[in-house]
């Protein structure tokens, strides 16, 4: 899952979701040096990274959509995701989705020293143009597969996965409600024992 999914398994917590989204921004295994919050969300972001892409119904799409999208298929799914969460929002949360949104975006960033230049311009710019709340619309998915085939390193087709999302909306949506029954009680179970 993208940038929505990290944050919806974060438990509400907004110190937590930091802590997930840095976790793209941080190599290694050692957290020791780190505050305890922010060693959580480490662990956090990459068991979701890890149960999203070893999930047989994930790895069954991924299968699907790789002629279309040879090499970013995965990529694509994490995008997918968050589409979709986005515009089922309430089926998911009982706080509405631009309120959850407002929430993160509003929360102080403690610990600030231990969190990259690269993570905080990253967040001012999602602030900026409202990443979260624009997956949700097509122009949103459309945005956030071009912004992502940019910083891609290797030449990739990422930027025509909108358009290969209507082609397989059917089943990104079905592999997306499997996904989520079994990642719900999953990520809670692991979120408990941080």
């Amino acid at each position: 899952m993208n940038f929505l999914g990290h944050l919806f398994f974060s438990n509400n917590d907004h110190q937590l979701m930091y802590a997930n989204l840095h976790g793209d921004f941080i190599r290694g295994k050692d957290f020791s040096h780190l505050p305890k919050k922010l060693e959580e969300g480490i662990r956090l972001h990459r068991m979701i990274d890890d149960y999203i892409d070893t999930h047989p119904v994930v790895l069954d799409l991924m299968r699907k959509l790789y002629e279309p999208l040879p090499k970013v298929a995965g990529i694509a799914v994490d995008l997918y995701f968050d589409h979709i969460l986005a515009k089922e929002w309430d089926k998911f949360h009982p706080q509405p989705l631009d309120e959850f949104i407002d929430g993160f975006y509003e929360a102080t960033l403690e610990n600030e020293e231990h969190y990259s230049e690269r993570f905080k311009y990253m967040i001012d710019r999602m602030k900026e143009r409202n990443w979260l709340y624009q997956y949700q619309f097509e122009y949103g998915l459309m945005k956030a597969c071009q912004g992502v085939s940019s910083r891609i390193s290797f030449p990739n087709v990422l930027n025509t996965a909108h358009v290969v999302f209507k082609e397989y909306e059917k089943d990104v949506e079905k592999a997306f409600f499997d996904f989520m029954e079994d990642a719900i009680p999953h990520h809670k179970e692991f979120i408990d024992k941080l």
